[in-house]
C-alpha cells in the first residue's frame, strides 16, 4: 500500500502543469498581447477551467486584475485580447475574460522585460562622443543619460 498523496501528488501535478505554464506564457507576452497603452492597465492573475458535458477539452476563462476605470477600457479590447492569446497557443484555448476589480489606490504589480545592457561597441561609441566633457559630474550624467536612450532604442 502507498499513501495517498503520492497519487493526489501525480494527479494534481499533471493537472495544474498546464494551467501555471500557460498563465506564464500569457504573463511573459503581456504587453505584446495588450500593446504597451494598456500592459500597465491590468494583469492576469488566474486561469479557470470549466468542463462542460459531453465536451472533449474544457473552457479555460482568464481572469485579469485591473481598476473599474481600466477594467472598462480592457473590456473594449476583450476580443483582440482573446484573438492574440489564442495566437499564442496555436488554438482557440481561451475562451472568455473575467475582469476581478483592484482598488483603485493601488498600483497593479507590473512585470518588466529586463533591458539588455549595452555591447562593448555601444560603450565604445558613447564614450567617443563624451571624450571632451571635462565636468565628471556632468559626463557622468549625460553617460547615463546616453545609456537609457540606446536601451530604449533596442527595446
Amino acid at each position: 500500500m502507498r499513501p495517498l498523496s503520492e497519487a493526489t501528488a501525480k494527479i494534481a501535478g499533471k493537472s495544474f502543469e498546464r494551467k501555471y505554464i500557460a498563465l506564464g506564457r500569457i504573463v511573459n507576452n503581456w504587453r505584446d498581447i495588450v500593446g504597451e497603452k494598456l500592459a500597465d492597465k491590468g494583469q492576469p492573475v488566474k486561469i479557470h477551467y470549466r468542463k462542460k458535458k459531453g465536451a472533449k477539452k474544457p473552457d479555460a476563462t482568464l481572469e485579469i486584475a485591473a481598476n473599474s476605470a481600466d477594467a472598462t477600457l480592457l473590456h473594449y479590447q476583450k476580443d483582440l485580447i482573446l484573438e492574440r492569446i489564442n495566437q499564442i497557443f496555436g488554438e482557440r484555448w481561451i475562451s472568455a475574460i473575467k475582469f476581478v476589480n483592484v482598488a483603485s489606490n493601488t498600483q497593479t504589480k507590473t512585470f518588466k522585460k529586463p533591458k539588455a545592457p549595452l555591447t562593448e561597441e555601444e560603450k565604445k561609441t558613447l564614450s567617443d562622443v563624451l571624450l571632451n566633457i571635462e565636468d565628471e559630474d556632468m559626463k557622468a550624467r549625460l553617460e547615463h543619460l546616453g545609456q537609457s536612450i540606446i536601451m530604449d532604442e533596442k527595446a
